[in-house]
């Protein structure tokens, strides 16, 4: 429990900052996101924003963690059976493609972590399903954040939706204190026992990401070192907000004019 840092007020509003940036990133990316265009202008685009306009820098950007090369992109373009961590680049996307995007930018040295789900033209049924049922396991589990709370509430709440769909929950990535530091404690799993692992204090702050996949939740590592695919190709789908624990529930940090409103499968649960 120790190893968790708790945010002074200043660091929460450097993290409100950063949250907002993040999100406003995808805001600006929304219209690019079109059949015809590749990932890699759209980590271009994501780029000279953020450095450009925002002057932020994009977090992933020659992030190197211990056993990894530097990542060389801004931001990850996860398309279609990819998971998480896709590199972007010369792929032409077309009509029925799903593209998550995740952005994280750094601001006065705060780090503002969110990621959501784009169609390119006309998703498949399956794909619209699964890209809501994952935003939903998103919301139901933020909606458990408070303090008392523990972190196994968040991940079992998660599992169960996506199981009960017919989906299944990655186990190899998770989401993942962050401020100063990108990935710091705790590990926030998104599957789990209720009242189980950590207890939430007021000031801690850590991302809900799960990554749900429309078949096994088998994953494969391609050769890159970095981009995460379904084993049995199978869709994948990943929503992500930056989250407070406050004195009595939770904010949501990585808000903006243009992201999507919180689930209303929040309020059928309380």
């Amino acid at each position: 429990m120790s190893n968790i840092s708790i945010k002074t007020n200043a660091d929460i509003e450097g993290m409100r900052i950063a949250g907002k940036l993040g999100a406003e990133v995808l805001d600006f990316i929304t219209p690019y996101v079109k059949p015809g265009v590749t990932t890699g202008e759209l980590d271009r685009l994501c780029h000279d924003y953020m450095v450009n306009v925002q002057g932020t820098i994009p977090a992933p950007l020659n992030y190197c963690p211990p056993g990894y090369t530097p990542y060389p992109k801004s931001v990850c373009t996860s398309l279609n059976d990819i998971i998480c961590h896709g590199v972007p680049g010369d792929k032409v996307m077309k009509s029925g493609d799903v593209l998550n995007i995740d952005v994280t930018v750094i601001k006065n040295g705060y780090h503002g972590d969110t990621s959501r789900m784009f169609f390119v033209g006309e998703p498949s049924i399956l794909a619209r399903r699964l890209s809501a049922i994952t935003y939903e396991c998103m919301w139901l589990g933020i909606d458990k954040i408070k303090p008392g709370a523990h972190l196994g509430d968040i991940g079992y709440v998660i599992q169960q939706h996506a199981e009960k769909a017919g989906y299944s929950v990655v186990r190899e990535f998770c989401g993942h204190g962050i401020g100063t530091v990108f990935h710091e404690e705790p590990q926030v799993l998104h599957y789990g026992r209720p009242g189980t692992l950590e207890k939430l204090e007021a000031g801690m702050i850590f991302t809900v990401e799960p990554m749900i996949n429309a078949g096994r939740r088998e994953i494969r590592e391609m050769g890159d070192g970095w981009t995460i695919k379904t084993k049995d190709r199978s869709l994948s789908a990943q929503w992500e907000h930056t989250v407070l624990v406050t004195e009595t529930g939770y904010e949501v940090l990585t808000v903006s004019p243009g992201m999507p409103p919180p689930s209303s499968i929040i309020d059928k649960a309380a």
